[in-house]
């Protein structure tokens, strides 16, 4: 239990150092990969980010780990997950694995009750996702949707006979 407060200033200027370095190598990685590796996360991308901060911790708290084996770590999700992406956009398949289906929730004023239960939302969460949507009733609401993202969207007035945004949810009516 020695050592509890205090290690030495070596270990406190190697933390700073080591963290700084590596957080300024992250940043840098994650710039050269683009934009998609920063956009709104569905689960693969939230995966990635906690994997990230995970190295990003140990490399700055665990004297074991080089920097270089950090950068390294960082260098491989990044990649990985810009390999993954980049296949998701060209291979339906492998979309379809890495990303889940926006799901309608609400449709013409009635609540799915059957998408509310296999997707686990609540009727408070529709309420809030309502009132942040401008709405107060959902009875004049024409769709709600369960993003990829976990987000909820409202659409007050369905305009179009088209749909095109709003068919891709896997249990639109007809």
């Amino acid at each position: 239990m020695e050592n509890i407060f205090f290690d030495s200033w070596e270990s406190i200027i190697r933390t700073f150092a080591v963290t700084i370095m590596g957080y300024v190598a992250m940043i840098v990685l994650l710039r050269a990969s683009g934009k998609r590796t920063l956009s709104k996360m569905n689960a693969f991308d939230f995966v990635v980010t906690v994997a990230l901060g995970s190295v990003l911790a140990s490399l700055s708290l665990n004297k074991n780990v080089a920097l270089a084996d950090g950068i390294t770590s960082f260098f491989v999700l990044i990649f990985l997950q810009y390999t993954i992406t980049w296949l998701s956009v060209r291979i339906k398949q492998v979309k379809k694995v890495i990303t889940s289906q926006p799901t309608l929730l609400l449709y013409k004023g009635e609540l799915l009750q059957d998408a509310l239960k296999r997707e686990r939302i609540t009727i408070e969460e529709i309420n809030s996702a309502a009132r942040n949507g401008g709405q107060e009733d959902l009875s004049v609401i024409d769709a709600m949707i369960l993003e990829s993202t976990g987000e909820i969207t409202v659409i007050p007035t369905l305009k179009s006979n088209r749909l095109s945004t709003v068919k891709d949810a896997g249990n639109f009516p007809g």
